[in-house]
């Protein structure tokens, strides 16, 4: 219905006009070969497990063994670069962590919640936790909603700040914050702050600006626990994403039953296609909470 995990629905998502400057060409080896407008980009993929047969790419990034890696570049890059999704528009660049500062698969998320926000009279006021660069709060600001965007990192704060910018959204409400995400939300507790809909993109271990431990499988039921308390009495919506390798979509929907009050969840894997064919890449999950209806 939602997710890409059948092959029909990933055909009449992707390879539509709403996605003209992304597409994975090619993917297996341990690698994904992805289009970025007019770049091509190598990066590592653990989930392509099968054989490779493109692996031609402007920029290739090589893992160490001890830990990162770095980039090899074949040709002349600018240091970054526009793309765009239907009305948005983001700024990418190849960093030092291998990522590029954009998650394309979220986009069938940016949709869902742009739509939910429109059938509201009302202004909807929206916590995003480890927001990173923005593709979340851009696409939530220009639906009319006021955010406030989280994450532990400042330079990764201060790139959705300037994706924001490029949007032309810096004078929508939106508030952006430097800290780590679960001492967040436990002061807007005390605080009494309530929110109408929450999303959350936890990665699956991360330190926090003070050097806080998080680690996914210990970590996360408590925090959308303590999210709980902070949806608002009329709320709209709760979104969890996981790209941890081994967590099922079927044990975030449990947290979701377990930790929210009682409303409709639907739970997935989502994906990409690739080019070559026909395939599906693997993203993760998604599960998506909306409140019963009275």
């Amino acid at each position: 219905m939602l997710y890409y995990n059948m092959r029909e629905k990933v055909d009449a998502m992707f390879l539509s006009d709403k996605w003209k400057d992304y597409s994975i060409i090619d993917a297996g080896d341990g690698s994904k070969l992805e289009r970025w407008k007019d770049v091509t980009l190598l990066r590592p993929e653990p989930q392509a497990v099968w054989p490779m047969k493109n692996h031609s790419a402007d920029a290739v990034y090589i893992r160490s063994k001890s830990g990162g890696g770095h980039w090899e570049f074949f040709r002349d890059l600018p240091e970054s670069w526009r793309i765009c999704y239907k009305d948005l528009a983001f700024i990418v660049r190849p960093t030092g962590f291998k990522h590029t500062g954009l998650f394309p698969e979220q986009a069938v998320n940016w949709d869902w919640m742009r739509g939910l926000i429109k059938k509201r009279s009302a202004p909807v006021k929206v916590l995003n936790l480890f927001a990173y660069t923005g593709g979340a709060t851009c696409a939530l600001l220009k639906e009319g909603a006021e955010v406030c965007h989280v994450d532990a990192a400042k330079g990764i704060v201060s790139w959705a700040k300037e994706n924001v910018a490029l949007n032309g959204l810096q004078e929508r409400k939106a508030r952006f914050i430097v800290d780590d995400c679960v001492k967040f939300v436990r002061r807007e507790i005390r605080r009494n702050n309530r929110y109408d809909a929450i999303l959350m993109d936890p990665p699956s271990y991360g330190r926090g600006p003070t050097g806080e431990m998080w680690r996914m499988e210990a970590d996360l039921y408590a925090l959308v626990k303590d999210c709980a308390t902070l949806l608002s009495d009329e709320p709209c919506f709760f979104l969890l994403n996981s790209y941890t390798t081994g967590l099922a979509p079927s044990v975030l929907s449990n947290v979701l039953e377990l930790a929210l009050p009682k409303g409709t969840i639907a739970a997935e894997e989502i994906g990409l296609p690739i080019e070559r064919g026909g395939l599906v890449l693997p993203c993760g999950a998604s599960v998506r909470w909306t409140p019963a209806k009275d």
